[in-house]
């Protein structure tokens, strides 16, 4: 069982992390951050949208599931955003360097990472 901060400096510790963060999907709210080259503020009310819009398009299909993650390639970065599944509303929130970065390792952590969180 690991707590905000432990959480997001375990997630640092993946190779060509940048920043990480705990987002609030409802509000669009940073609870807990690290790391920079982004606008986390920024970043995570765009990306409660994205999560928010996915959710109604899968109720809209009649889907059944829920999302593992979202990744979103960029020329140089990875995001990776991750609903919690033990606490609906929250997603973690992880951007990796393209070129130092292993995505399959990144997705990985970021799983036991969330599997782990309590909050």
């Amino acid at each position: 069982m690991a707590n905000i901060k432990e959480s997001l400096e375990d997630l640092m510790t993946v190779d060509g992390a940048k920043c990480v963060s705990l987002v609030d999907s409802s509000s669009g709210m940073v609870l807990g951050e690290m790391g920079t080259g982004v606008d986390m503020e920024l970043a995570a009310a765009g990306n409660s949208e994205v999560v928010k819009a996915k959710m109604k398009t899968m109720k809209n299909l009649g889907l059944k599931t829920e999302i593992e993650d979202i990744l979103i390639t960029l020329g140089d970065q990875y995001h990776i955003i991750r609903p919690m599944v033990s606490q609906k509303g929250l997603f973690l929130y992880v951007v990796l360097d393209k070129e130092k970065g292993n995505l399959a390792l990144a997705r990985r952590k970021t799983q036991n990472v969330e599997e782990a969180l309590k909050v």
